[in-house]
């Protein structure tokens, strides 16, 4: 992990970024998206981010993108503008080597850095070495939604932890 680049997002990172979060769709829980966003969709959505001046990282190896992470608008209302929702994204060869750690160290001062005030994390409630990952970083338990979403033909729960920034 010694040659992991954490810097700010490119639209030509978007092939990449469409293929690790496709993998997501289609294979896990992670996202309650059922059907995979193509390279079109995910650029308007990399682009809404951005032009709201939030946080937007890509994790490179060897010169190859294997994550990205991004503080999202948590809600549309002009109030929430200070509160963001965290994602990361790693591709699945590079799971368990410590990036997401770094991509949310670095996203969190990031957020801190562009004004906002409030990160929340919305994780499956099963996927627990995201919620493990979201409490070393600060992140408290705030509340969990039973049977939020339906995937692979079962319910999901949700937890939704929170940090100040």
């Amino acid at each position: 992990m010694s040659d992991l680049v954490l810097r700010p997002y490119r639209p030509d990172d978007i092939p990449a970024v469409t293929k690790i979060y496709g993998h997501y769709v289609r294979e896990t829980v992670i996202t309650f998206e059922t059907s995979a966003p193509d390279e079109a969709e995910m650029a308007n959505r990399f682009a809404a981010v951005a032009g709201k001046g939030h946080p937007l990282l890509i994790g490179e190896m060897g010169g190859e993108v294997v994550g990205y992470a991004y503080a999202s608008t948590y809600r549309p209302r002009e109030a929430y503008r200070f509160t963001c929702e965290d994602s990361i994204y790693l591709a699945p060869a590079v799971i368990g080597q410590g990036i997401g750690g770094k991509m949310l160290a670095r996203l969190i001062e990031d957020s801190s850095k562009a004004g906002l005030k409030q990160m929340l994390a919305v994780i499956t409630a099963e996927r627990e070495n995201s919620i493990r990952l979201h409490a070393r970083h600060g992140f408290r338990m705030i509340g969990r939604y039973e049977a939020l979403g339906y995937k692979f033909d079962r319910w999901l729960d949700i937890v939704h932890m929170q940090r100040a920034l």
